[in-house]
């Protein structure tokens, strides 16, 4: 979320800046946006300044026996008493219709963020390690897994549909093992997060904190629990009636009959909870609402989740394998600052989800991306992007991002200085350290045999209980 103070006093810096992501000048819309919450704000104040005033002026006017002044400032205050709601309702209006605007737009790039217009104008930063040779033509991570018989993918459709596996015997425990081994890594004293168990259903205003909401709904699963009584149904009817009050509905179709279902529109506005994208989500919001004290930061957390996505836009794209599932395990990095921190902490993230890769032997690129292809919360972002043999080609292993104030406004998360005298919003870092499905893939066609076995990467040995490849057996 942007501060409408910065855009009003910067306007055309902020324009510049949408206008690298390739978006058009929104300043003066926002700008007349607040003018008018401004003046309803004024407006409910003068009002509710003047009933008081009037009010304590009725007892002094009846004190002095002055009847008629006092019927005429009851008559005034009784007026100003019945306008109030509409004002209240209009400045809340407003209001609302200045932060949805300012929520629908992304964060601005940091100033050493190059300029392009997709992926194909990203910066190649540096790399490690080399492309291997092989004396055979290497497969793609599903040949081989199919061909072992412990990545299936056909009884995955018969139980969830398209973009689900099951990973069976080794190569299930190999999953298990990357998570394990990377939460080490980044636990240890080198590293020094702090690892989490966060929820993996989180409520709306969660999303919205860290930006999957509203712009990404259509990327995002969501949940709609069942109620199991008439009471409880009940119950849920009484909070809908009231919703739909608050927004002026009159629409009865929106309910059914108490003893029936809540229309779907109804209950997931009201009890819907989300199914976490990424553990970004529960993590960054663990200082939501809050104040923590400067001696705090940098707050650094970690965790291992599953986590799930639509891929509402994915359409043809990468339909076999496991590079683009709904469900997919991802080890998260999150770190908490302050604005002067930010920047050396975006690097020490970024070394931290490198270490992963170095440890494993995966040769892979850094690549800082163009304005054109970041992320709507982010100010900059480093990708992480792994070699993978199988499909000759870089892809996506990592995604390191600063995200500056942006986050923390949405969130409201602030925290105080040392001297103690002032308050002010944190900045957010995430990343992943590093996503386990695509490390799986990774070793997967880099340690690959001409056998079609899996040898393994020696860091992973204390987490395989003494397997030293993956093969039929």
């Amino acid at each position: 979320m942007h501060d409408i103070r910065f855009i009003r006093d910067h306007p055309d810096a902020f324009d510049h800046g949408l206008a690298r992501r390739g978006l058009e000048p929104q300043a003066q819309r926002l700008i007349a946006l607040d003018e008018k919450r401004r003046a309803k704000i004024l407006e409910l104040e003068t009002a509710q300044a003047r009933r008081n005033e009037a009010s304590k002026l009725i007892g002094a006017a009846k004190k002095s026996n002055e009847e008629e002044t006092a019927q005429a400032l009851m008559a005034e205050v009784a007026a100003l008493k019945e306008t109030t709601p509409k004002l209240e309702a209009e400045e809340k209006a407003a209001s609302k219709a200045l932060n949805e605007a300012l929520a629908e737009i992304p964060n601005l790039p940091a100033d050493d963020v190059p300029d392009g217009k997709d992926a194909n104008d990203n910066v190649e930063r540096h790399h490690f390690g080399a492309k291997r040779e092989y004396s055979f033509a290497p497969k793609q991570h599903f040949d081989l897994g199919e061909a072992l018989g412990q990545m299936d993918f056909e009884t995955a459709a018969k139980l969830s549909g398209a973009r689900f596996v099951v990973l069976k015997k080794g190569l299930a425990r190999l999953e298990r093992a990357l998570g394990q081994f990377m939460l080490d890594v980044h636990t240890s004293e080198a590293h020094n997060y702090t690892e989490v168990a966060p929820p993996i259903l989180v409520r709306d205003g969660v999303m919205f904190g860290t930006a999957q909401l509203p712009k990404f709904e259509n990327d995002q699963f969501s949940t709609i629990p069942r109620h199991s009584s008439q009471e409880e149904r009940a119950n849920v009817l009484t909070r809908a009636l009231a919703e739909l009050r608050d927004r002026n509905l009159k629409d009865a179709s929106l309910i059914d009959d108490l003893e029936g279902q809540i229309d779907y529109e109804t209950e997931i506005e009201l009890d819907r909870l989300w199914l976490i994208p990424t553990a970004e989500v529960p993590l960054t919001n663990l200082v939501r609402e809050s104040i923590v004290d400067e001696a705090q930061l940098p707050m650094r957390r970690t965790a291992c989740t599953p986590c799930f996505r639509a891929e509402a836009g994915a359409a043809g794209k990468d339909t076999r394998g496991m590079i683009r599932q709904h469900q997919f395990t991802k080890v998260e990095l999150v770190s908490i600052t302050t604005p002067e921190q930010s920047k050396d902490e975006h690097e020490r993230m970024l070394s931290c989800a490198e270490e992963v890769l170095k440890r494993l032997d995966l040769h892979y690129r850094v690549v800082t991306l163009c304005t054109g292809d970041m992320g709507f919360a982010v100010q900059k972002t480093y990708d992480i992007e792994v070699w993978l043999p199988g499909q000759n080609m870089y892809r996506e292993i990592s995604s390191c991002s600063n995200c500056g104030e942006f986050q923390a406004r949405r969130m409201n998360a602030r925290y105080r200085t040392k001297e103690g005298r002032n308050v002010r919003h944190v900045h957010t870092l995430n990343g992943s350290g590093v996503a386990v499905g695509r490390a799986l893939i990774a070793v997967m066609e880099t340690y690959q045999q001409e056998d079609g076995a899996i040898a393994l990467p020696d860091a992973l040995a204390p987490y395989m209980g003494g397997i030293k490849k993956i093969d039929k057996r």
